[in-house]
């Protein structure tokens, strides 16, 4: 008989805990080969084609189109071969390329995982069938518990925990029966934590491999736990008739957990400057007057930075709240915020520092249509050290924008719009910009973001003060 194979949503990098399935390319009883794509999710990041690295006939589908589905659920399941030749082969088991950019490595070594005996009630410690509730959406699947775990490599151990968001029993839920036999637990940390909590170990119901307890498990029923002596509060709009509820998931999900955790972690503090851009408006016509590719004003903007970063190194930088320590990074990833029919992103150049305005420019031009088109890459969202927003196309002047954790600064650009403005002592009208300058107080004092600040307006008022580092 062929071997039923589960292939699971795997880890598609840069701390991604789930995905929503766009769009199926395979169905079931369909023949796929080993790399083939077999569906199109979304993430927070970007739109990806998730790759199957088995070969066979799809019996079963995880999840209709829309669903949400954590990393770590099931996705398909592939009737692959017979045992005998998957014995003999055993490296055939997955291609080693789940998704480009974040291919699985060697396999993972083998642990000794201790297996609960089974309780009064005939239930093993090892997690029930996962899916979606509600179970495959296609016929043909297999019965829970009977699914063969794939060695799918790129699931991280934090992939690992997030499976119990596919509907697998933690101890969250309501308690399982005491098992009498060993507890299957390895870390002692994890005993250790249940301890000073008075958990029950016997209790839980582990989320890892073959049953293993995992501390996310732990500290879920930790939460529970106190959930569960808390009186419940009331929603301000549950009393609301006609009250529309918007899932806060994807992007905009992901958008509010970056934006939240900045604002918990990060002491900001912003100061802001009006600075006459007519200069820099004239250098930038007289540059694409010259022929050739034309420069944007956020690639003279992001030049600006590039230089002032170099000045004031400390703002290019991040912290490590567990180390306790001030991280200096040592080349500039420039994030510029987009506005997309998606939402807000915020692409990355890479290594901006050794680019010029013409550099800058192509690759700024390059990631907006990419934003737009939804076609960015995860990396392509990821690995920024300091971000440039122009919120000035939406027609406004200022803002105390939020850091984009875990940076440790953010330069914002108002409008440039014609104001009277007193110019070599005398009342003219002038183009001029606000500059808003939002930095985390641990890495540096005042003096240092106003230096920072001070420099980008006397760039943008002159930018022949740009000379001196090029």
């Amino acid at each position: 008989m062929p071997e039923v194979k589960e292939f699971r949503l795997p880890d598609l990098g840069e701390g991604l805990t789930e995905a929503e399935i766009v769009r199926w390319l395979v169905e079931v009883g369909e023949v796929v080969e080993i790399d083939q794509p077999v569906v199109e999710v979304e993430t927070a990041k970007a739109m990806v084609e998730v790759p199957c690295p088995y070969g066979g006939v799809v019996t079963a589908r995880f999840g209709a189109e829309g669903t949400e589905l954590p990393v770590g659920a099931p996705l398909l399941t592939v009737a692959v071969g017979a045992p005998s030749e998957a014995s003999a082969a055993p490296e055939a088991e997955g291609s080693g390329n789940v998704l480009v950019g974040y291919g699985t490595g060697a396999p993972a070594a083998r642990r000794r995982r201790v297996r609960p005996e089974a309780g009064p009630s005939g239930a093993s410690g090892s997690p029930a069938g996962a899916g979606p509730a509600g179970g495959p959406t296609d016929p043909g699947g297999p019965e829970a518990g009977g699914h063969r775990r794939s060695r799918l490599r790129g699931l991280s151990a934090v992939a690992a925990e997030d499976v119990a968001g596919a509907g697998v029993a933690s101890g969250a839920g309501p308690q399982a029966p005491v098992s009498t036999g060993p507890v299957p637990v390895v870390s002692p940390l994890v005993r250790k934590l249940a301890r000073e909590h008075g958990l029950d170990l016997r209790t839980l119901t582990g989320t890892g491999r073959d049953g293993l307890i995992l501390r996310a498990d732990v500290e879920r029923a930790v939460r529970a736990a106190a959930a569960a002596d808390r009186a419940p509060v009331p929603s301000p709009a549950a009393g609301v008739a006609g009250a529309e509820r918007i899932p806060l998931r994807g992007l905009r999900g992901a958008v509010a957990e970056k934006l939240s955790r900045s604002r918990r972690e990060v002491p900001d503090a912003t100061c802001w400057v009006d600075a006459d851009a007519t200069e820099l408006l004239a250098a930038r016509k007289a540059m694409n007057a010259a022929g050739g590719a034309k420069i944007s004003l956020l690639a003279l903007l992001a030049r600006i930075c590039t230089a002032a970063l170099t000045r004031y190194p400390d703002l290019n930088s991040t912290v490590d709240t567990e180390a306790r320590e001030i991280v200096r990074l040592p080349g500039v990833h420039l994030g510029f915020a987009a506005q997309t029919e998606r939402g807000l992103v915020v692409p990355v150049v890479r290594d901006a520092h050794l680019r010029n305005a013409a550099g800058l420019s192509a690759e700024i031009a390059r990631l907006t249509e990419a934003a737009r088109t939804g076609t960015l890459t995860p990396a392509e969202l990821t690995g920024g050290t300091f971000t440039l927003n122009n919120y000035g196309v939406f027609g406004v002047d200022g803002s105390t924008p939020i850091i984009n954790h875990p940076e440790a600064a953010m330069l914002g650009v108002g409008r440039i719009a014609p104001k009277p403005w007193v110019h070599e002592g005398e009342l003219a009208v002038r183009h001029v910009v606000q500059l808003s300058f939002t930095f985390d107080h641990r890495v540096c004092d005042g003096g240092t973001a106003g230096g920072f600040l001070r420099y980008v307006a006397d760039c943008v008022e002159q930018p022949a003060v740009l000379l001196r580092s090029l």
